[in-house]
């Protein structure tokens, strides 16, 4: 069993994406932050929805990436308000956080 822990992230990107690929709405996005370039991150995209993944969702989304919950891990939530260089009205938006390990086998 792989020793390594890295922080997942989950959040709603209110105007949608970029990257990995663009969507013109709001969706969840899953990320595995690591060393090296943001860019290369391991990152799950959910179809536009402004709906919260299920932990089932989430767990297939790590598994996807190569990655699940470490040992007696929870995720965390927090609220924060979005930057204001929006062109909407600043909102609260949620962050979900959690520590995960490489799967063992790798991505699935």
């Amino acid at each position: 069993m792989s020793k390594q822990i890295f922080g997942a992230q989950l959040s709603l990107r209110c105007c949608g994406t970029s990257a990995p690929e663009r969507t013109g709405g709001p969706c969840w996005q899953l990320y595995v932050a690591m060393t090296g370039l943001v860019s290369e991150w391991p990152t799950f995209t959910w179809p536009t929805s402004a709906v919260i993944p299920t932990v089932d969702q989430r767990q297939a989304a790590l598994a996807y990436l190569g990655f699940t919950l470490a040992e007696g891990a929870e995720w965390e939530w927090t609220e924060h308000t979005g930057p204001d260089y929006h062109s909407h009205p600043v909102r609260v938006l949620l962050l979900g956080a959690v520590k995960v390990r490489p799967l063992p086998e790798g991505a699935a």
